[in-house]
């Protein structure tokens, strides 16, 4: 059967389709539990939270399925240089972003104060807690780390956009590798090159790190529907991973407005950006994002940029400034249909179903 692959072998699962971690608070614990519990693998993106928020959100999340689900963290969580943020570099990012707080009627915010990586505790929880599956981006834990997860029974799972990415993961010892494609939303997980130089689409991506990599390879990036699913799978994928289709659901941490957006004609057009939060990622279009292009030497790094966005986010929220927020969205986003998750996985393996099973009759 079409479901039967090293993917859902490894990782325990019915079906091999993964639900993507969303960080930045879009994760839920009914997400995850939901696509669980409906034979996939659930995720939920923790790289923003403390050590004692994840060793509680893990609680809970045990509590809603008894089955297989992952936990994400960010291996490189921030882009500050070692001499910090300088008054000249935070000046820069007041003068190009003044005019938007001005709209607003927002006065500009303080210098960020210095940011402290997290990444080295929260692995100690991830740990401790135990997932079945322990995926990352920007990078690869230490060879201890593996090693760790490996004696414990944690299948680790890391994200390449470029076919040496994938090299350098399977020669560290991961499990498996996520190949995600530049059509998928949210951040470019990119680490060994710049995100704007690796810009792979998934199914070139795949076929590229299948030729080289004998470890199982997921397919990120373009995929929201069963025939996404039979594409990846027919192209060497052992699993799919669905981010956009599934931050649109109710049961995403994802406003209102936010999935709103996601069903309308704005989802047509997204945008790799760095205005937001200092890292490139993409979603929907917004004024902002247009303005923004080229002037990038003046965006402050990850994750202080997104401390700067804040309150100017909340404002235009408040405000109904719609266009000045960018929305995380994949360029998948105009075919989705479904709102509720456990419709969704149904109408996955129902359709994946359907095609493999149209090519035998």
């Amino acid at each position: 059967m079409w479901y039967n692959t090293k993917a859902t072998e490894l990782l325990g699962i019915q079906y091999p389709i993964l639900q993507g971690p969303f960080g930045g608070n879009l994760s839920t614990v009914e997400l995850t539990a939901t696509v669980s519990n409906a034979g996939g693998l659930g995720g939920y993106g923790a790289y923003t939270m403390s050590p004692q928020e994840i060793f509680d959100v893990d609680k809970q999340i045990k509590a809603a399925t008894d089955k297989p689900y992952n936990i994400n963290l960010w291996v490189s969580d921030h882009d500050i240089p070692e001499s910090g943020l300088t008054d000249e570099k935070y000046n820069q990012a007041k003068a190009l972003y003044k005019p938007y707080f001005d709209e607003v009627g927002l006065p500009l915010p303080e210098k960020p104060i210095p940011f402290q990586s997290r990444f080295e505790n929260q692995l100690e929880v991830i740990l401790d807690i135990r997932p079945k599956v322990f995926s990352f981006m920007f990078g690869v834990p230490s060879a201890d780390i593996l090693e760790q997860c490996r004696k414990l029974g944690i299948v680790t799972v890391g994200a390449a956009t470029t076919l040496d990415e994938a090299i350098f993961l399977e020669a560290a010892g991961v499990d498996m590798i996520i190949a995600s494609g530049f059509e998928a939303g949210g951040h470019r997980p990119s680490f060994l090159a710049s995100a704007e130089s690796s810009v792979t689409g998934s199914f070139v991506l795949l076929q590229l790190i299948r030729e080289k990599v004998k470890i199982p390879v997921i397919a990120a990036g373009g995929i929201a529907n069963g025939k996404g699913v039979a594409a990846a799978l027919a192209l060497g994928a052992d699993a799919a991973q669905i981010g956009t289709a599934f931050l649109a659901t109710d049961e995403s941490n994802a406003l209102p407005i936010h999935r709103e957006m996601l069903f309308s004609d704005a989802a047509k057009y997204t945008t790799l950006s760095r205005a937001y939060t200092g890292r490139l990622g993409r979603g929907i279009t917004s004024r902002i994002a247009k303005e923004v292009l080229g002037k990038e030497e003046s965006i402050l790094p990850f994750p202080l940029q997104t401390t700067l966005m804040a309150p100017l986010r909340k404002a235009a929220l408040d405000q109904q400034k719609w266009d000045m927020i960018l929305f995380w969205g994949g360029q998948i986003a105009p075919i989705l249909k479904h709102t509720k998750a456990k419709e969704l996985m149904h109408s996955l393996i129902e359709e994946t179903s359907t095609y493999f099973g149209d090519l035998k009759a």
